[in-house]
């Protein structure tokens, strides 16, 4: 009987948590949930013979240790910053470990340790990480196996509302964490490479610098770059290639109204704003403008950013209710928590709403003196509110993985992406059972 902990049971783990369990009785699993709360731990394993659920606390040392110690692999879905804390001590008792995460500094430094311990640390096998690298190198190793040389390489995914449940002017609503939404691009300048030339794109004109796509028959996308697009370059084998571009896809109209708050300094987390909790949201706004006292907060955001109050942009704001005299009722709140408040109350992921997870790869290249390109692309619609197509498209490759390690068809050791034949292809083999494949569009001579 092999153990199989799993720390964290939040919204991306339910699919997982499924997955593992459809595939105990098979393969002689027995799964243990550690969350720190245990009512979500509970709900989530449902009472299943070969689950437990546990209150888990990252922070016990004692707890984390005997955990790890009694199992033979961890799953962490845990936030990023803390899987240097599973993963000590993973190294110490040779556990393998698998997380959905990008890999941390701190599990970089790990290198060495993990070497000598013989482990597989699986990092970034989610949907985005994790999807997008298995399926795009998929296509590069075909490309280059055919002697094809790669020459761009756009690669762009979205967390969206499935379009029968698409309700309100932001095209927009919560399938993930809020905050990740509401600070998303902060932190350094977006990095890319067009044509040869570096580019880099502070976060003050992130949302301006967008590119627009069509996937299938799902309409029009923009794509707002992602933060670092390059050190990808070395992990996809295209460390020459002239052209990079890693971005997330929003539905038109998105990123114009979204930069409103971004100029205004709303999505700001680094300060705290006085007596926030007796403060309205229009005082809140109005914080952020010159004081004239002859225009009203409306007429002001129109004339800072010459639009019209009858635009579109402008109706994307009032919606959110950024203009009412209501309470917001935050004590010692940044910017960028009032704003959270402010879009959770709006963009409700509803319990009957289906979520939506648009990705598509764009590869142009060279082959016998033809340019040609490729367009693959991926939409999945969620089951229902729990198995969402976050939920799926980030649980099930996490799950595939997993089994492959324990039934030794993943042998890897150290620390490691699935950007290699022996992990992607496995894995992408078994995604197309629930409906995760891709559609190719072909174009030559262009």
């Amino acid at each position: 009987m092999k153990k199989i902990l799993l720390i964290g049971a939040g919204l991306s783990a339910s699919t997982l948590i499924r997955y593992i369990l459809e595939n105990s009785e098979i393969h002689d699993w027995k799964l243990r949930v550690g969350d720190y709360s245990l009512e979500t731990a509970k709900r989530k394993i449902n009472s299943h013979k070969n689950a437990e659920a546990i209150k888990f606390d990252i922070y016990d040392e004692k707890q984390r240790e005997e955990e790890i110690k009694n199992s033979d692999i961890v799953i962490s879905m845990l936030p990023a910053r803390m899987h240097h804390m599973v993963a000590e001590f993973c190294i110490k008792y040779k556990k393998n470990m698998v997380t959905a995460s990008y890999v941390s500094d701190e599990i970089k430094a790990m290198k060495d340790d993990v070497k000598k311990s013989g482990i597989l640390i699986l990092n970034e096998i989610g949907v985005d990480p994790g999807i997008d690298h298995m399926s795009a190198m998929q296509i590069i190793d075909r490309i280059k196996d055919a002697g094809g040389n790669i020459t761009a390489f756009r690669s762009y995914t979205g967390g969206l509302i499935a379009p029968r449940y698409d309700n309100n002017p932001w095209n927009y609503k919560f399938t993930w964490n809020p905050r990740n939404v509401v600070v998303a691009g902060q932190g350094s300048a977006a990095q890319i490479i067009v044509n040869g030339k570096y580019k880099y794109i502070p976060y003050h004109r992130l949302f301006k610098r967008i590119s627009r796509t069509e996937v299938l028959d799902y309409g029009e996308f923009e794509v707002y770059p992602n933060r670092d697009s390059l050190k990808y370059r070395k992990s996809y084998d295209l460390e020459k290639i002239p052209t990079m571009i890693r971005g997330t896809m929003r539905r038109p109209g998105f990123s114009k109204a979204w930069n409103i708050f971004v100029q205004l300094g709303a999505t700001d987390d680094t300060y705290t704003l006085e007596d926030s909790e007796n403060m309205t949201y229009r005082e809140f706004i109005n914080t952020f403008l010159q004081f004239i006292p002859d225009l009203t907060i409306e007429e002001k955001i129109c004339k800072v950013f010459n639009i019209d109050e009858d635009s579109s942009v402008m109706f994307k704001l009032r919606w959110l209710g950024i203009f009412k005299n209501e309470r917001i009722g935050l004590k010692n709140a940044t910017p960028a928590q009032i704003l959270q408040k402010i879009v959770e109350k709006k963009w409700i992921f509803e319990k009957h709403d289906k979520d939506m997870i648009v990705m598509q790869h764009k590869f142009e290249y060279e082959l016998n003196g033809k340019k040609k390109e490729i367009t693959s692309s991926l939409v999945i619609e969620g089951e229902d509110h729990t198995h969402t197509a976050m939920s799926a498209t980030v649980g099930l490759p996490v799950g595939i993985a997993v089994k492959m390690i324990l039934t030794g068809k993943i042998k890897e050791k150290g620390i490691h992406i699935p950007v290699s034949k022996a992990i992607y292809e496995p894995v992408l083999e078994e995604l197309k059972k629930y409906g995760i494949k891709f559609t190719e569009e072909k174009r030559e001579e262009f």
